[in-house]
């Protein structure tokens, strides 16, 4: 900034076009604001010595009521200056927080890994959303998690790791464990297989609840239920897999429709009691689950592509 045109505006001789163009530079960065504080003070006090010489001459006058308004006025003009980029800074670093926050999200049928700012490994299975901070600060590592996610977390006793749901949230210092908690959808599990978590229920006045290795907790209705995990190889979503264990037909359509994101109506019910045990790669797609339970259970399907539903008859 040319230190004319600051003396200028510092003096109140500058135009209004001078004046937008001074204030719009003081709000670029905290140094322009330091650079202007700077020029503000040796103006002062070249003012300040001029009116004591003056004062001199006049034989020593006292300052006129004038005098004393002029001078308020300046410091409040000062101090107005100051509270005002202040406000203006407090909010642009509010903004600058929000928008450092990141999304992932990860479309039907496929999956993601990522790794977050501490080094904690993130597998994303389909149409799941994390939203994360660009660095954590602060007295705990928060992520919001809509979707299913399985976490390797990096330990840091003094700075926690929280995932936030729509239902509940999950507190770890350092451990592996996978949490399914769509919001479209009524199942929520939080599964342990590493270390130790706590599950706490937001405005719940019960505390949490405490897993152990190879134990799992799913949320039924307003209560807690623990038990043991079933099935370690469903973890294998990781890879690609979606692996099914002596499942219902039912069951399995319902997570077909999740992955998928497609619409299953079913008119053929008889087939929905009938279980299943097999496994299948993501990336193969939906109707190639369909055409390999078909060869041990009779029915056909269709499958409309502009509604994207498919209908099992």
């Amino acid at each position: 900034m040319d230190i004319e045109l600051l003396q200028k505006y510092i003096a109140g001789n500058a135009t209004e076009v001078e004046k937008q163009c001074i204030i719009e530079w003081i709000q670029e960065s905290p140094e322009n604001m330091h650079e202007y504080m700077a020029q503000r003070r040796l103006y002062d006090m070249a003012l300040w010595r001029i009116e004591s010489t003056g004062e001199e001459k006049r034989e020593k006058k006292q300052f006129s009521l004038r005098v004393i308004c002029v001078k308020i006025a300046k410091i409040a003009a000062v101090l107005a200056v100051i509270l005002l980029t202040t406000y203006y800074w407090s909010e642009r670093q509010q903004i600058s927080e929000k928008e450092a926050l990141q999304s992932v999200y990860v479309p039907a049928g496929q999956r993601a890994e990522l790794m977050l700012a501490d080094g904690t490994k993130v597998w994303l299975n389909s149409r799941s959303t994390l939203t994360f901070p660009g660095s954590f600060k602060g007295n705990v590592r928060n992520v919001k998690l809509d979707g299913e996610g399985y976490f390797a977390v990096t330990k840091n006793m003094e700075q926690p790791f929280i995932v936030e749901t729509h239902k509940c949230n999950v507190k770890v210092l350092g451990t592996e464990f996978n949490v399914m908690a769509y919001a479209t959808d009524s199942i929520w599990e939080t599964s342990l297989l590493k270390g130790s978590v706590e599950i706490l229920i937001p405005g719940s006045t019960n505390g949490g609840m405490k897993l152990e290795p190879n134990t799992m907790v799913s949320l039924k209705g307003n209560r807690l239920v623990k038990g043991r995990i079933k099935e370690p190889g469903y973890f294998l979503w990781r890879e690609g897999l979606l692996c099914f264990k002596n499942i219902s037909v039912c069951d399995m359509i319902a997570k077909l429709k999740l992955y998928y994101g497609v619409d299953i109506v079913v008119n053929n019910t008889k087939i929905l009691k009938n279980r299943y045990t097999g496994k299948f790669r993501t990336k193969d797609g939906v109707e190639h689950v369909l055409k390999v339970l078909q060869l041990n259970n009779k029915f056909t399907y269709t499958k409309d592509d502009e509604t994207n539903m498919i209908t099992i008859n």
